[in-house]
């Protein structure tokens, strides 16, 4: 195994004659509109934030812009202020004019910057990214490695703060690293597949420097990585919104990397749904926990990295057939998703009455699921407003869990659509002590305990009930609730829990995640000084100064055409 080539030129043109594929503007019947004409990339940052949101932030909108083309026309909300960067390396605060908000830098901002800035990794003499703890003990595992998924807050902070270079290094480093061989115990992986992570090895004789990457073979239950290369597309995408540079994103091996990830997950077989089968493990929730299936955070995040390829891939003859493919998954997806994983109250009592055993196309209960399997806590915490994408949707079985990352992605992505948006904006106010509690936010929702944590984890004693993935409270899930907020036009919802995460996580040294019912108690685990949780609070605070960074995170849906769904719409009464 060679390491990657350093000779990475990001600077290289396409010929005038090449555009760049639209945005995806998501239509339930109708993405194949998408293919009649080609749109030129528009990087102008705008929002989607409503009217009561414009109010609150005492911000007067502008004129609607006309896009070119085809483009939908979307109000602009304000020219953001001139992002002034600093040199890598010295403290910025937030480097940058406060905007309109009269949103007060808090004193955790600087320690904040310190510390992620603190957590640089170099190789050859130029940052490629953040490692996951600045953990001093003996044994930190892999927490001194560079985590593809780790590193997207991180990322996201540096665009923010005018800083892209570092995105710019990752986005390449990684993208020589898919071009390594793979193999797990005599195994090839696909072509396709990104690391987990990687490490910069030095070698003080030689006075070299090797990038040694991990595809899963060292992982916690030897699982790859399927979320590493969606959120690797994703912050492509976001790297050029934040720049306005496409040419990174015009790049072949861009390109290539782009399609090579495509090709794994496009790949028509036996499966009968649209949705990515995918094994326990193979995303944030990185160890044994019933997941296994269609977890909602991979479909979510599946979504998204298609609608962000939409943008970003050219229409050469080979992009071409890969946007083909990717408007039908897309048609196909979206309905799936939008009506097989959404649950509110209605739902939740059709389900109730559901009968088995259907066959033919006219069967109601199309998966098979008993009503006796529905759980006991599921009838108190679903309120007569709101709703969510569940956990998981295969034969027989309904993973009924909240899973914050896969929902606020689905905001983010616009899988839910605008009311489906709000109905889980709901559904956090309401269950606020359950979701947020002392400490933001839970993974997931509610914990597994007694005999079914022996069977689903298999007696894993870091997953124990209220603890790491089972039931705890993540920092770093605050960036995405932030934009998820920002995006609904709700964000008194992430200055609450900002206000939270603000009176401990300095305190007690930026935590993993926290322990209990509520949060209360640090990780039993838990590293200090995780950057993701550092990242994850900066992200969330530039957010809410700046509403036009959403534009990086978030892709709007096409207004003028209503989805139509044939189940559930109780979210609109």
């Amino acid at each position: 195994m060679s390491s990657p080539d350093a000779d990475d030129n990001p600077n290289k043109n396409m010929s005038n004659g090449d555009v760049l594929c639209p945005l995806a503007e998501l239509d339930e019947y109708d993405f194949s509109k998408l293919l009649e004409k080609p749109r030129l990339l528009n990087i102008d940052r705008q929002s989607s934030l409503d009217e009561r949101f414009l109010n609150e932030l005492s911000i007067a909108m502008n004129p609607v812009l006309s896009c070119r083309d085809t483009d939908i026309s979307l109000p602009r909300i304000y020219e953001p202020p001139e992002i002034i960067s600093s040199p890598v390396g010295k403290r910025s605060g937030f480097n940058t004019p406060r905007s309109h908000t009269g949103f007060d830098a808090h004193p955790m901002v600087g320690e904040a910057w310190d510390a992620l800035r603190r957590s640089l990794v170099y190789f050859r003499g130029q940052p490629v990214g953040t490692i996951a703890a600045l953990d001093n003990s003996e044994e930190n595992l892999n927490y001194d490695q560079v985590f593809v998924r780790d590193f997207v807050p991180s990322a996201l902070a540096f665009l923010m703060n005018g800083e892209p270079e570092i995105v710019k290094n990752f986005i390449l480093k990684t993208l020589r690293l898919q071009s390594w061989e793979k193999k797990i115990d005599r195994f090839q992986l696909g072509e396709g597949v990104m690391p987990a992570s990687f490490k910069v090895l030095h070698d003080p004789v030689r006075n070299s420097e090797t990038l040694i990457a991990d595809f899963g073979e060292s992982a916690i239950g030897r699982v790859a990585p399927v979320d590493s290369g969606f959120w690797w597309i994703i912050l492509l995408r976001a790297y050029t919104k934040s720049t306005g540079d496409t040419s990174l994103a015009e790049l072949p091996e861009c390109q290539k990397g782009m399609r090579l990830i495509l090709a794994l997950c496009l790949s028509e077989g036996f499966d009968t749904f649209p949705t990515l089968l995918c094994a326990d493990g193979c995303c944030m929730i990185d160890r044994r926990m019933g997941v296994y299936g269609y977890p909602i955070e991979i479909q979510a995040l599946f979504f998204m990295a298609l609608r962000c390829a939409l943008l970003l891939l050219k229409q050469d003859n080979e992009g071409k057939e890969f946007i083909e493919r990717i408007v039908k998954r897309l048609h196909a997806l979206s309905y799936h998703m939008r009506s097989y994983f959404w649950l509110d109250f209605k739902q939740l009592n059709d389900i109730y009455r559901f009968k088995t055993e259907e066959y033919s196309h006219t069967a109601v209960n199309k998966f098979n699921v008993m009503p006796d399997s529905l759980p006991e806590w599921i009838f108190d915490f679903m309120p007569a407003r709101g709703g969510y994408f569940i956990g998981n949707v295969s034969p027989a079985r309904m993973d009924f869990r909240w899973f914050c990352l896969g929902n606020c992605i689905a905001i983010l992505s616009s899988l839910a659509t605008p009311e489906q948006s709000t109905a889980i904006m709901d559904l956090i106010e309401s269950r606020w002590e359950e979701l947020v509690g002392e400490m933001p936010l839970k993974v997931c929702y509610p914990a597994i305990e007694t005999h079914e944590w022996r069977i689903v984890t298999g007696c894993d004693p870091k997953n124990t009930r209220w603890s790491y993935h089972n039931g705890g409270s993540w920092p770093v899930l605050l960036w995405l609730l932030a934009a998820a907020c920002v995006k609904t036009g709700r964000p008194q919802i992430a200055r609450r829990a900002i206000e939270i995460a603000e009176a401990r996580l300095l305190k007690d040294q930026w935590p993993e995640y926290y322990d209990g019912k509520l949060g209360r108690y640090i990780g039993k685990q838990a590293r200090k000084s995780q950057t993701w949780s550092i990242a994850g609070y900066l992200v969330a605070k530039m957010m809410l100064e700046d509403p036009s960074h959403l534009g990086m995170v978030s892709i709007e849906e096409d207004r003028q055409m209503k989805p139509i769904l044939r189940r559930s719409n109780s979210w609109t009464l």
